[in-house]
């Protein structure tokens, strides 16, 4: 309990014929028949508020409980409980009790804490209590909705737990009798019972919540399984993908580190889902999460999780992806975006296989395996200083090259005619044929979006679609090879930045959302910009 509380009195002797005798006095001390009910139910209430906590009742009848049960044993006109607002410099009144003035205060008002005996308590966490007029020289103004006009005399005791004040216990009084120091000491004993209630309701509150996460996390995982398990997702014949396939099955039941590389939509999740359920880890979690997606600053926060009150806005426990990932994979995508100063502790978790959340000390243990990806040439990273050398070479133990959809164009129409059955049942239309020009058309295009590029344009032919017959908007695609004005053939690297400048000028330079030139390329933002300053494409100034 906080030094500045005051302290439970000394336990009461045992009880004679008289009734029961008070401290050290006893001999000079017998509590009056009305004392002794007036014990008993102060004893009552003790017990009163601790059976609703641990019985699981809402947190919001212990504080009506423990409001009207302070005014009837303390003989006062008004109880309230006051607590912290979300908002900063504000409280909420959770409980009240006003059977003699409704007029005093609207349920559930939001007030300011400067200025009032709420605001006071939570300042000095020591209990208060004096006539109005005392109140005023401590600077708190009468409130109306809070004291009220009929309120002469006030007592207001802080709840605290954990040297941490969680909100105050208000009453007041009609006439001008003051509240004695055994009404202070029995409002303190009441409050810490109220205290250890809230605290332990916010921690059943964030408990919840963790469940609720996990939960969520496990019947999302569950569904993308289901969808994208083994190789039945992974289509194609070529022997540039079955090479990668055989990689996997050999690496899955090992349970070492892989690497992927491959550009931006070529599968890499695809094979880490592969290579996660083709592991003894298969029944467990598979936790993913893209570096590149999260801000540097809260990707400390994904990763390894953080505790309450860690950083600004850290208002509850959450564990970090490594944390969930468990006894199963954690699949990092881009990982070649982490900071260094993060790299760092990646590197610990993959030697020590431990970490500790943001705001604690207190180390964890993962026996979770690491399923790593990036678009990015990392050893080149680490000649340029941008990727730490001892992690590349921990994380390089088996990397794998998944080759872009150019390279395997015998793929492509396998890749049409199951992304158009997926999308035709999906849309409920019927897509029977495609048009041999088409299929063509769809062969010579570079697809600098790999994969994800050639879904998208897909999805979007078979909208367009009113019968049978694919139709797809070929005028989008930029044949390869290309012939220029002076009739001299293209590079692969010249065509896909002719065509990226291509959909930059239809969506006007919007490079994010559903419309804009990432979304059309098949391609995330941060690897948009990464190919765009790549090939020298900068924004027009006028």
């Amino acid at each position: 309990m906080n030094a500045n509380v005051l302290a439970f009195p000394e336990p009461r002797e045992a009880s004679n014929s008289c009734g029961i005798v008070r401290g050290r006095r006893a001999k000079e001390e017998v509590l009056s028949p009305g004392e002794l009910s007036r014990e008993q139910e102060r004893i009552n209430l003790l017990l009163e508020v601790p059976r609703r906590a641990l019985s699981n009742a809402p947190l919001s009848d212990v504080l009506k409980v423990a409001a009207m049960g302070a005014r009837h044993v303390t003989r006062s006109d008004a109880a309230f409980v006051a607590l912290p607002h979300a908002k900063p410099h504000q409280f909420q009144l959770g409980a009240i009790d006003v059977p003699t003035d409704g007029q005093i205060v609207h349920g559930g008002a939001v007030l300011q804490l400067e200025g009032t005996l709420p605001g006071h308590v939570f300042a000095t966490a020591r209990p208060w209590t004096g006539t109005i007029d005392d109140a005023w020289m401590l600077g708190v103004d009468r409130d109306p909705r809070l004291l009220g006009p009929r309120l002469r005399t006030a007592c207001a005791v802080p709840l605290v737990s954990r040297n941490h004040v969680l909100g105050a216990l208000l009453l007041g009084r009609c006439d001008a009798r003051p509240y004695r120091q055994e009404d202070v000491t029995f409002l303190t004993q009441l409050s810490n019972q109220v205290a250890i209630a809230l605290d332990c309701a916010v921690a059943h509150d964030e408990l919840r919540q963790i469940k609720m996460r996990l939960t969520n996390e496990r019947v999302d995982r569950a569904d993308e399984t289901r969808n994208e398990v083994n190789f039945k997702d992974i289509v194609g014949q070529s022997a540039a993908l079955r090479r990668v396939l055989q990689q996997a099955e050999t690496v899955g039941p090992t349970g070492s580190t892989v690497l992927i590389y491959g550009e931006t939509g070529t599968g890499k999740e695809l094979i880490a889902r592969a290579i996660h359920d083709l592991s003894p880890r298969s029944g467990n979690p598979f936790v993913k999460l893209n570096c590149a997606a999260i801000p540097t600053g809260l990707l400390e926060s994904e990763l390894f999780g953080h505790e309450r009150g860690a950083f600004t806005g850290a208002i509850a426990q959450r564990i970090g992806r490594f944390e969930a990932a468990n006894t199963g994979t954690m699949f990092l995508d881009e990982v070649g975006e982490i900071p260094l100063d993060l790299q760092t502790k990646l590197l610990r978790v993959l030697q020590e296989r431990e970490f500790e959340r943001l705001g604690s000390s207190r180390v964890i243990r993962t026996d979770a395996r690491l399923i790593a990806a990036t678009n990015r040439d990392l050893a080149d990273a680490v000649e340029r200083q941008r990727f730490r050398a001892d992690l590349f070479y921990r994380l390089n133990v088996f990397p794998i090259h998944l080759p872009p959809l150019r390279q395997r164009p015998e793929d492509i129409p396998l890749l049409v005619r199951y992304f158009a059955g997926q999308f035709a049942r999906r849309m409920s239309k019927v897509i029977e044929t495609i048009p041999s020009e088409t299929m063509e058309s769809l062969i010579r295009y570079t697809w600098p979006g790999n994969v994800r590029e050639l879904q998208n344009v897909i999805e979007r032919a078979v909208i367009l679609s009113s019968g049978p017959v694919l139709r797809v908007p070929i005028e989008d695609l930029l044949p390869s090879p290309v012939q220029p004005r002076d009739g001299a053939p293209q590079t692969l690297e010249q065509a896909e930045r002719a065509h990226i400048l291509k959909v930059l000028s239809e969506t006007h330079w919007l490079l994010s959302g559903p419309r804009g030139a990432a979304a059309r390329l098949g391609m995330n933002r941060s690897t948009l910009q990464f190919r765009m300053k790549k090939l020298g494409i900068l924004r027009p100034t006028a």
